[in-house]
């Protein structure tokens, strides 16, 4: 197994944790639970499969994501009293599935020969559109478009891995800057409550 198959499940179980607390916080059903969390995790997989005429999209072709996905609602399940306040571990996955996810949409896009602003743009995709349709699933306005800095760490981390591949950086070496330098931007963003201006309500 590659190290690049290895983050992309990686990041899949890390999003499927942080989509199952989720839903367990909204008091779903197990079957409600099951589905927030597939969708969080294959969710920007999917749209970017679509965009770039990937057939079959990675999880269909793959089952290994499926089981994944299943174990780690299970995990979620058995252990969400275990993993301390239920809002600090839904950010410590979704943090960690956002830096891996990144740099796997923006590493498909160089793998597909696609403009450096399309493989970024990819990459930010795959790591935050699970998110919002997980959200809307949820009927929250979802994170990337009110809350704290969501998608610049992604947008920043892109642009680095994509500098260092470049640079002819070990491959494995550059996964592993690049993906701790976005959990590092989004945890200092929501630790300085860092934020976007918003449009204030008309008077």
């Amino acid at each position: 197994m590659s190290i690049f198959h290895l983050l992309d499940l990686l990041g899949t179980a890390s999003f499927a944790i942080s989509g199952a607390l989720m839903a367990m916080n909204k008091r779903m059903d197990p079957f409600g639970v099951f589905i927030i969390a597939f969708v969080t995790a294959v969710g920007g997989g999917t749209l970017r499969d679509i965009l770039i005429n990937r057939n079959p999209v990675t999880w269909m072709s793959d089952l290994t994501y499926i089981y994944v996905i299943f174990l780690s609602v299970v995990i979620a399940v058995l252990f969400r009293s275990k993993m301390g306040y239920l809002s600090k571990s839904l950010f410590l996955f979704d943090t960690i599935g956002l830096g891996i996810f990144t740099i796997i949409g923006t590493e498909i896009g160089i793998q597909n020969d696609f403009h450096p602003i399309i493989s970024i743009s990819l990459g930010m995709m795959t790591a935050t559109f699970g998110g919002v349709i997980r959200d809307t699933l949820l009927n929250d306005i979802p994170v990337i478009f009110h809350k704290e800095i969501y998608a610049t760490p992604c947008i920043i981390g892109a642009m680095i891995f994509l500098l260092l591949n470049y640079s002819h950086i070990n491959p494995d070496l550059n996964y592993v800057i690049t993906i701790t330098i976005v959990i590092i931007i989004r945890l200092i963003a929501v630790k300085f409550k860092l934020r976007l201006p918003a449009f204030k309500e008309k008077i």
